[in-house]
């Protein structure tokens, strides 16, 4: 945990820089953190639009909403998202929309994440209480497999599924650092709707999940 200052305001902030609390939030805040997320001059009308929408979706639905639904909403293609925010749309639109959140749920609606069995069968994976891995290291291909069923995913995981699986513990294992929903998009060649198609429950809870990782 710690403190950021914006005009005179302090404000709560935890180890990555998301606010503690989303009702905490105002427009200074957005305004104070944009520039160390990346954005370039003022705020625009543009950005204003994505951040409150983000922030009416979770006041009304207590989730933060997928990208997709963002893009769709707002109008936007994954480059106009991107041209918004370069840092990401987690670490970068939502983190200025005050979203207290890691994996899409806010803090100060869910428990501190606690340790649980995922699958019951040859093996058992420790997860946390939304149900993601808690050792990246501890993954493998069944775990893909059972996580995508869980997910509702009927059909087999297909190659493309796996080259997205591959690509992004491949970049985490490497970087350190979990790709944004831009760099996998740009790496391996695909539109936002064709990520949505392979990965309907969204890249954080979807992708990442299905791959072992998780937000940090």
């Amino acid at each position: 945990m710690g403190q950021v200052s914006f005009l005179g305001k302090t404000y709560e902030v935890d180890g990555t820089g998301f606010l503690t609390d989303f009702r905490n939030w105002d427009e200074d805040f957005a305004r104070g953190l944009a520039v160390e997320t990346g954005v370039k001059g003022a705020l625009t009308d543009k950005h204003w639009q994505v951040i409150r929408f983000i922030r009416n979706t979770v006041s009304e639905h207590r989730q933060c909403p997928l990208v997709y639904v963002t893009c769709r909403a707002n109008g936007l293609r994954l480059r106009d998202l991107q041209q918004l925010f370069p840092t990401g749309y987690l670490r970068g639109a939502c983190r200025l929309a005050g979203v207290t959140y890691k994996e899409g749920f806010l803090n100060f609606w869910l428990p501190e994440p606690e340790k649980a069995a995922a699958i019951k069968i040859d093996k058992i994976y420790r997860v946390d209480v939304r149900g993601f891995l808690a050792d990246p290291a501890d993954w493998d291909d069944q775990f893909a497999v059972c996580k995508a069923h869980e997910l509702k995913m009927t059909e087999p995981l297909t190659p493309m599924h796996w080259q997205i699986i591959s690509y992004l513990r491949g970049h985490y294992l490497k970087t350190g650092v979990l790709p944004t929903v831009y760099d996998t998009c740009t790496d391996n060649r695909l539109e936002l709707e064709e990520l949505e198609r392979l990965f309907p429950d969204g890249y954080h809870r979807g992708a990442v999940k299905i791959a072992g990782l998780k937000a940090r």
